[in-house]
């Protein structure tokens, strides 16, 4: 007998999460590799509806091991992954959309099969997925790209197949692990823009790993400022700019001074790190 698995349509309403209302948290998370590199230890975070959290941090402080643990992509050593409400051993895998540093789309497959992909591996047929799939590249601004291939995109038209595709299942949660780092500054600004406005037609919490203090101030309603050996974090920062945002914000006294407190903990962060 077939299996009928039934998921979010990214044209349907979305799953609310009560914004403030916790999300998922890790809790006492320790994270050791084989080779014996101590990732992390003892990370207490809780992620909370709505919000746009970006992890700020050296390179090695364990900003992506952190961002797949609450994929569930990899196990922590020790601590755990709890989602409030939850029975142990629910799947939580309709609720994450996973955005990473390369686009990694298919080459052989056009853009809209490459959107296709997560509906596809949940058991929704492609008839079913149509409209999905259509919802999702118009968010994105490439509804006019269906048909088109990836080495016929630009670097920026890539990033969006991949956030399209990570949002076809309407999750409640996307984490990103540094999506426009490759990007010019001038993509890059749009697709910050691009991001917040995507965030409140969603209302999806966003979990974003970056290493640049300007582009945190500027997405975050909370950035978290983490040193490396072992990876923890050091400082929590809130930014209290309400939405919508744009390019005058760049320009603003406040702006201008959560830029430098930013960098201040992350300077901070780094001299953490060689005290050790």
């Amino acid at each position: 007998m077939p299996v009928t698995v039934t998921t979010a349509r990214a044209d349907s309403p979305p799953r609310p999460v009560r914004a403030g209302q916790t999300l998922v948290s890790l809790e006492g998370v320790d994270k050791t590799f084989a080779n014996g590199t101590v990732a992390l230890s003892g990370l207490d975070l809780d992620i909370r509806g709505q919000e746009f959290v970006s992890l700020l941090g050296p390179s090695g402080c364990g900003k992506s091991t952190a961002l797949r643990i609450l994929a569930g992509l990899v196990d922590p050593s020790r601590g755990r992954v709890v989602w409030p409400g939850a029975a142990d051993g629910d799947d939580h895998r309709g609720d994450i959309g996973f955005v990473f540093q390369e686009p990694t789309l298919m080459p052989w497959a056009n853009v809209a099969d490459n959107v296709f992909l997560p509906l596809r591996l949940r058991g929704v047929s492609r008839r079913e997925a149509q409209g999905a799939i259509a919802s999702c590249l118009a968010l994105v601004g490439l509804d006019k790209f269906a048909h088109a291939y990836p080495r016929e995109l630009s670097g920026g038209m890539k990033m969006r197949v991949s956030i399209a595709r990570a949002l076809s299942l309407r999750p409640k949660i996307l984490l990103m692990d540094e999506p426009f780092a490759a990007l010019d500054e001038i993509t890059r600004f749009k697709l910050n823009d691009d991001l917040l406005r995507l965030q409140k037609e969603f209302g999806c919490t966003i979990v974003f790993v970056t290493h640049s203090v300007y582009e945190s101030v500027y997405l975050s309603t909370r950035i978290v400022v983490m040193a490396a050996r072992p990876g923890r974090i050091v400082a929590e920062i809130p930014v209290d700019e309400p939405s919508p945002r744009d390019e005058s914000f760049r320009t603003t006294a406040l702006y201008a001074d959560l830029c430098r407190r930013t960098s201040a903990a992350l300077h901070g962060a780094m001299g953490a790190d060689e005290h050790l």
